[in-house]
């Protein structure tokens, strides 16, 4: 289990497939701001409901010349479904071996009743248009999640 990333450090490169086919890499993002963030699973009731707050926003997050990325171990199978069931409006990246995760410091020990696993903690992370990290939410609750997110990158692009 890694550290997380903190604020002011340069965010660790990846290049992950996209449920829309391909690869995205994050220095080919460069020049404009990114909202990357780690979830648990595709399809589950605190997935669905985060993700499609991130759709519900897009545009203002879009005017503000931002990107949204999500990210999961699940693979880009399942991502295109989940992206298809809630008509998501930004990519999601499959991490099944979440060696990005770990990067970040996303992929954690959890505690569920007693039994100890590994696996996603739901995190954000606001990437500057430099490449390093801006803001960042380790143990993100999804209500209101979206409003802090876009305040971020106000911020942002307002310095």
């Amino acid at each position: 289990m890694s550290d997380w990333i903190e604020a002011g450090q340069k965010a660790p490169a990846f290049h992950l497939a996209s449920d829309e086919g391909g690869k995205i890499r994050l220095s080919s993002l460069k020049g404009s701001p990114v909202v990357l963030y780690f979830y648990p699973k595709d399809d589950t009731p605190g997935c669905t409901k985060e993700a499609c707050a991130f759709r519900d926003r897009s545009e203002e997050i879009k005017a503000l010349g931002a990107t949204v990325l999500g990210v999961s171990p699940d693979d880009t199978e399942s991502h295109a479904k989940f992206r298809t069931k809630y008509e998501l409006n930004f990519p999601l990246l499959a991490d099944p071996d979440h060696k990005i995760a770990e990067a970040y410091g996303a992929w954690r020990e959890k505690n569920m009743y007693g039994k100890k696993s590994m696996g996603i903690q739901r995190s954000t992370f606001v990437i500057d248009a430099e490449g390093k990290v801006a803001k960042v939410w380790k143990r993100v609750k999804v209500d209101g999640h979206d409003q802090h997110v876009i305040d971020a990158i106000k911020a942002l692009t307002e310095a």
